[in-house]
């Protein structure tokens, strides 16, 4: 899997990236069909009460669907966390939706054997 880090609005420290490259490959043991993932991390605004607010968001490239999440919080790592726990469910559910998928055409595929011959 191709793991692409973008940085906005800060400055992209060896510390952030490889945070980001673990938190980002251990998502491949939930779904192994990962093609690339592109993920931006930075700041949003500079918030007068609520102080500075982080942003994590990323986009997956899997067989069928494209996957967008995009999560904030108070620091960036807290921010990549929220992600990764994000992602995994969407993964998940992307995994048993294309497996329904296969499921059902096995099914059908028996119904079309001619078993009623044989009696």
């Amino acid at each position: 899997m191709q793991v692409l880090i973008t940085g906005k609005g800060i400055e992209l420290t060896e510390a952030i990236e490889a945070y980001v490259n673990t938190k980002i490959s251990k998502l491949e043991k939930f779904f192994s069909g990962i093609i690339r993932a592109d993920v931006i991390v930075g700041m949003e605004t500079h918030r007068h009460q609520k102080g500075d607010v982080f942003f994590a968001e990323a986009k997956l490239e899997v067989p069928g669907n494209d996957l967008f999440v995009k999560q904030e919080a108070g620091s960036l790592y807290a921010a990549v966390d929220l992600l990764h726990d994000r992602l995994e469910g969407e993964l998940k559910k992307h995994k048993l939706k294309t497996r329904k998928d296969t499921k059902k055409n096995k099914i059908i595929g028996r119904e079309n054997k001619a078993y009623h011959d044989e009696a």
